[in-house]
């Protein structure tokens, strides 16, 4: 598995030893209001969530969502990654940050290094995501990475629509998103 490095950041696989972090994240009331509940409540929980779901998706997929860290001190500060969802033609990128860390370019840098990583690495041609139509910030940031709209879509299990983006990882139009370097993991 694949660690990248951006000029102030590292995206690297979670692991069980992330789970204090993702308890926070997972509760913070913007990834309650934009994502979702995900229901974990303690640290065993937060164990299953990465367990089940970025662990077994790396296993599964050879991706999944990353912990993305300050470089120099090994903060978590957030999440980026790609899923493959049943109910979407192509994989999606997502991400989420803890507030603190927002307005600071943190989740572009991190977008930006995880699509180069899925064209340049995984050779992936096109990449979606979906946002709350209330999720301003989000879909400036997806306008931003060369996303556009396209349409909506049902998520199951619920009764939510959301919006859906799509961007083609072409080579001149997305050279500027190659990673900045990569390490193993």
């Amino acid at each position: 598995m694949t660690s990248i490095r951006t000029g102030r950041l590292v995206i690297r696989p979670f692991t069980l030893d992330d789970a204090a972090f993702i308890l926070r994240q997972l509760n913070e009331p913007s990834f309650v209001r934009h994502i979702a509940d995900k229901g974990v409540r303690d640290l065993d929980g937060a164990r299953g969530y990465l367990r089940d779901g970025p662990m077994a998706s790396y296993a599964r997929h050879g991706f999944g969502l990353w912990c993305v860290e300050l470089g120099g001190a090994g903060t978590p500060i957030g999440m980026c990654g790609l899923i493959r969802r049943d109910y979407l033609p192509d994989i999606d990128i997502g991400y989420a940050f803890l507030p603190e860390y927002g307005g600071s370019g943190y989740a572009y840098e991190a977008a930006a290094a995880v699509l180069g990583h899925a064209r340049h690495v995984l050779g992936v041609r096109r990449v979606l995501a979906i946002v709350n139509e209330d999720n301003a910030p989000s879909i400036r940031l997806l306008g931003k990475l060369g996303f556009e709209a396209n349409g909506t879509v049902a998520v199951p299990g619920t009764e939510r629509e959301v919006r859906l983006f799509a961007v083609h990882l072409g080579e001149a139009a997305q050279a500027q998103l190659a990673p900045t370097g990569a390490a193993g993991a």
